[in-house]
């Protein structure tokens, strides 16, 4: 079972949040009971990739349908471990761990955020944003957290994404931007090493999305790290990093100098409508 110092690597602010070298995730598909180096075929997914985040840095993937974005996503997400490589995540070096440590790095290492915001429809949105600080793993020595303290970080969390007087509507009682705020809010109220946001806005439109690219980048500006994958360039341009994937390989990272204001946008959107 691997073992992991997480009060010491809570302390490792020297180092990149994320630091990827050689990267490789290859799958084996073949029919039922074939051996496995005969009558298979190798998948490589991910090809070698060398890939470091510092913190604060708002990065977009980008890359077309098998490019390796969603398996590159997993592994960020320690969702799925590499077949090659090293990945070490604000201080933790990931890849030889075992499940029940990808369950902590997880809970205490990523926010995450979904396409399909994935609320639990019959609870508040204070409750859902309140509901990973309930199942918050500890560090050694440190104390569990109490009903009150929950309560106060998520009100905290919708405070920042500009919910603080909808914490008592249920999702079915929001737009689905408000929705998409509250999924951000549950993902910063633990206080992560990054975020990492899969598509955040898929399901939304034009204006929404630009008011959650608008919100991103505010929390960005206050030292947020955050890691979007998305196909839309139209989105990529209001990050601050745009890293581009072909065929498993890392082919483009390009700082994006004159990147567009999001907030700006929005409000020049909404005045041409009015």
């Amino acid at each position: 079972m691997a073992t992991t110092d997480f009060a010491d690597a809570d302390s490792a602010g020297s180092l990149p949040v994320i630091r990827m070298l050689g990267i490789k995730r290859e799958y084996r598909m073949g029919t039922r009971g074939a051996k496995r180096n005969e009558d298979s075929v190798v998948v490589r997914a991910l090809r070698g990739i060398d890939f470091s985040a510092k913190a604060g840095e708002f990065v977009s993937v980008m890359g077309p349908s098998g490019s390796g974005k969603s398996t590159l996503m997993n592994i960020l997400g320690c969702l799925d471990k590499p077949s090659a490589g090293t990945y070490n995540l604000d201080g933790v070096e990931t890849s030889g761990s075992d499940s029940d440590t990808f369950a902590h790095i997880r809970n205490r290492k990523i926010g995450f955020v979904f396409q399909s915001f994935n609320l639990l429809a019959r609870t508040t949105a204070l409750e859902n944003v309140e509901l990973p600080l309930f199942y918050r793993r500890r560090i050694p020595g440190e104390k569990p957290l109490g009903a009150g303290e929950r309560r106060e970080m998520a009100r905290a969390a919708l405070e920042e994404v500009g919910l603080g007087r909808r914490t008592d509507h249920y999702p079915s009682q929001l737009s689905g931007g408000q929705q998409q705020r509250v999924a951000i809010a549950r993902a910063i109220a633990g206080d992560p090493a990054f975020i990492l946001a899969d598509e955040p806005t898929g399901n939304l439109d034009s204006e929404m999305s630009l008011e959650i690219m608008a919100l991103f980048g505010q929390l960005n500006a206050r030292g947020k790290t955050i890691v979007m994958v998305t196909h839309e360039p139209e989105l990529a341009v209001y990050t601050r990093r745009v890293v581009t994937l072909r065929d498993g390989m890392l082919v483009s990272d390009v700082e994006v100098r004159d990147g567009r204001d999001a907030a700006a946008d929005l409000a020049r959107r909404r005045e041409e409508l009015t």
